[in-house]
């Protein structure tokens, strides 16, 4: 079973209110209260700040995945690419299947990757792109050829980049597609005897940086 540490925060201390005139005794009291509180503090910045003072950092994340097949019912349409597991979370869910919906502002790194398949004997194209809160963003379409099927082995490839987006507290990204044939769609596979299943949809989603 693993151990998780954390820093407890020091609790400052109860000093009261000195006598009208000077005593030693109270002097010693609040001078030792003090010093053991400033102890505190210097250990825990001394572990936060140190080699591997990351370990205490908490910091939102979210990884999600599809294990279903994603398909496109007619061409040069958007459909929003959707999500049925989550991997992992810490202030960044899943709304809806496909909003990517943060808890906290800041500057988020999002990255994704998508399995594409075509089954027809041209190539055909896709474009993908953002939303934020269901508007464009506007400059983050990527244009990706998909291989036509080759013999009996349809066309595959997997595509995957990453944006980095300025977020609002509740703020959700969805991703986008469409392409010009039917033919093409966003694949999940099985298992087999040397390696494991292929999900039709990744991505994670990290904190960066507030925006301060």
């Amino acid at each position: 079973m693993a151990i998780q540490q954390k820093l407890e925060t020091p609790t400052p201390p109860n000093l009261g209110y000195p006598p009208e005139e000077y005593e030693r005794r109270n002097f010693n009291e609040s001078n030792g209260a003090l010093n053991v509180y400033f102890r505190k503090v210097t250990s825990v910045l001394g572990a936060l700040f140190g080699v591997k003072g990351s370990r205490y950092i908490n910091a939102p994340y979210g990884a999600f995945q599809s294990t279903a097949d994603q398909t496109a019912a007619a061409i040069n349409t958007a459909y929003a690419m959707t999500f049925n597991t989550t991997d992992y979370t810490n202030g960044i869910t899943v709304a809806s299947n496909s909003r990517i919906t943060v808890t906290d502002s800041g500057i988020y790194n999002l990255q994704w990757s998508g399995e594409f398949e075509n089954t027809d004997s041209a190539d055909h194209d896709v474009r993908v792109w953002i939303k934020i809160n269901g508007t464009n963003l506007v400059g983050s379409t990527g244009f990706i050829g998909i291989p036509s099927k080759h013999g009996a082995v349809d066309g595959h490839t997997i595509v995957a980049w990453n944006y980095f987006l300025s977020l609002d507290a509740t703020d959700y990204v969805e991703l986008w597609w469409e392409t010009d044939s039917t033919a093409v769609s966003i694949q999940a596979y099985a298992a087999a005897s040397n390696y494991p299943s292929t999900a039709s949809l990744i991505a994670t989603m990290q904190f960066v940086s507030n925006t301060l």
